[in-house]
């Protein structure tokens, strides 16, 4: 099995994927604002490099989010064109999973029973979810949310919003900066589509409304 694993929740990136979540070639930027303008010509370089066609491919997998509307859409848009043309399946994966799936490994590690994923979501407020960790595997127990992030919970915090906010975020040493990326969604994609486990539609998770509005009719003149 092949999974082609694309996520512009924070970051932009792509990551080329066994069906045992086995890493073929991935490329990551660090810039939270171009997802347009490289997403495309990456997932080019990607496949180019690893010799692989779409028709190579079994599946292709998308962060949903939650993540600001103008880089999610890049990611979400593409994998869909990309299903479509290529007649593949369309998977989708909340993005903080792609956080969740190595914290809660480590939580295991340390003995932490509950923790939580943070990443930036501007304005001053964190996207987090809360997980359990289940012998190192991440059980999802709320969220997806956006908030302040003094109301998130009081647990040990993984993810690039514990890193902006660690005067109120407990943060996990080692994963203050950590962000989403295609690698982890893919590896998490892969264990579940292996275990016959449900994954998400496409459907972003946008959590807010858009700033973006319909005009309202004109007021007419006196």
């Amino acid at each position: 099995m092949l999974i082609l694993s694309i996520d512009t929740s924070a970051i932009a990136s792509a990551a080329l994927l066994t069906g045992e979540g086995e890493v073929i070639a991935s490329f990551a930027t660090e810039d939270t604002r171009s997802h347009a303008e490289v997403l495309a010509p990456g997932i080019a370089g990607l496949l180019a490099g690893a010799g692989v066609t779409g028709a190579d491919l079994d599946a292709v997998v998308t962060g949903v989010g939650p993540g600001p509307f103008t880089g999610l859409r890049a990611g979400i848009a593409t994998a869909r064109t990309l299903a479509f043309a290529w007649d593949k399946p369309l998977h989708g994966i909340m993005s903080l999973d792609a956080i969740a799936v190595d914290a809660a490994l480590d939580a295991w590690r340390l003995g932490i029973d509950e923790f939580a994923v943070a990443t930036d979501a501007r304005r001053k407020e964190v996207y987090w979810a809360a997980y359990r960790s289940t012998g190192g595997t991440p059980e999802l127990l709320d969220g997806p949310h956006v908030s302040d992030p003094a109301q998130v919970p009081a647990l040990p915090v993984y993810g690039a919003g514990a890193g902006l906010y660690p005067e109120v975020l407990h943060a996990v040493k080692d994963f203050a900066n950590a962000q989403p990326t295609a690698e982890a969604l893919g590896r998490t994609a892969a264990a579940r589509l292996v275990r016959g486990l449900p994954l998400l539609p496409s459907t972003p998770l946008y959590l807010r409304e858009s700033d973006a509005k319909v005009p309202g009719p004109r007021k007419r003149a006196l």
